[in-house]
């Protein structure tokens, strides 16, 4: 009796915190709508200027930093158990590297202006073969969580030296491009962009749905496998998820680091380590932290757009190097 008791409590708290922190999005989400060197009712608009720069510029941005924050926050969640390393995050592991590193290229070498499509498919196809890697060397037994960190750290610098060579030979427009994939944004982004919600938003609600699945494979895959699980294919739906989550999150929004390290570590650390609530919570959470993150370089200094990868780096760097240290410590 006691026992379940506690189990009720603890999917009660659950349930209240899914809640609250939905409730905490939306609310969120209107203000950072509204804010700005012009403030704009969100229900009432007051003449055409208000309404363009709605329609056309903050709900976009919004929309795009929201969903772009929730995918990454759910896939740093799965990696972390898929990979079994809770420092795991597509930005520290190179797998966001690995997208960019294609988009790059593609806007290197491709003789046009690639499409939303075009950018998509690189950016995945670069996340799917740096997961792959990485994947890879976890299911070797001697690969340790501190060499898998460092060879995700390896490869994020690979990409990265790659990147600066395209900077080299780059020309003046091939250079803003890049610096824009580099340092991360979601300003600008148009509508027709957003297309690009038709793809990541099914996959982060199959997504968060596997967090029984993950649950199981926590306890091993013999056990996984004695209680039903197809560990094999679920560990492939995992990867190809993440990397079509990770991939278009680059294609939309450049490279972002750190969300899918902090939020679901956090989470974690404060909840527990029940995935069914954890993945969708991750998603919540990761929207509102990239939210609040955009809102605040549209409005830190006057006249000026700060990229959101800098603002989001400024604030996982601290907490990244506190939970190195309290790993080491553990």
């Amino acid at each position: 009796m006691l026992l379940n008791e506690l189990l009720y409590r603890q999917q009660q708290r659950w349930r209240t915190c899914l809640i609250v922190s939905s409730l905490l999005l939306v609310a969120i989400c209107v203000f950072a709508v509204a804010v700005g060197e012009i403030w704009i009712l969100p229900w009432a608009p007051d003449g055409a200027l208000q309404q363009q720069l709605l329609m056309q510029l903050r709900i976009p941005r919004v929309l795009a930093a929201l969903i772009v924050g929730a995918a990454l926050a759910s896939s740093g969640a799965v990696l972390q158990v898929l990979l079994g390393n809770p420092l795991a995050e597509p930005g520290v592991l190179g797998i966001s590297g690995g997208a960019s590193l294609a988009v790059v290229l593609l806007l290197f070498l491709a003789p046009i202006t690639p499409t939303p499509f075009l950018t998509m498919l690189a950016a995945m196809t670069g996340a799917l073969l740096f997961t792959l890697i990485l994947v890879g060397f976890s299911r070797r037994q001697k690969v340790s969580m501190a060499r898998l960190l460092l060879i995700g750290v390896a490869l994020g610098i690979f990409s990265g030296a790659v990147v600066t060579w395209a900077f080299y030979f780059s020309d003046d427009l091939s250079m803003r491009q890049l610096m824009y994939w580099l340092m991360g944004s979601v300003g600008g982004v148009s509508w027709g962009q957003l297309s690009l919600l038709f793809v990541i938003v099914p996959v982060l609600v199959v997504l968060c749905m596997q967090g029984k699945s993950l649950d199981v494979m926590m306890l091993g895959d013999v056990a996984a496998r004695q209680l039903g699980v197809d560990v094999r294919r679920i560990r492939w739906l995992l990867i190809l998820m993440v990397s079509l989550l990770v991939g278009c999150s680059v294609a939309l929004a450049g490279v972002i680091g750190f969300v899918g390290l902090v939020v679901p570590h956090l989470l974690r650390l404060q909840f527990g380590t029940e995935n069914r609530y954890l993945l969708p919570l991750s998603a919540i959470c990761g929207g509102i932290l990239l939210v609040l993150a955009d809102t605040l370089s549209r409005v830190l200094l006057a006249d000026a757009d700060l990229p959101i990868g800098v603002v989001t780096t400024s604030l996982g760097a601290p907490v990244f190097i506190w939970m190195l240290m309290r790993s080491q410590l553990d």
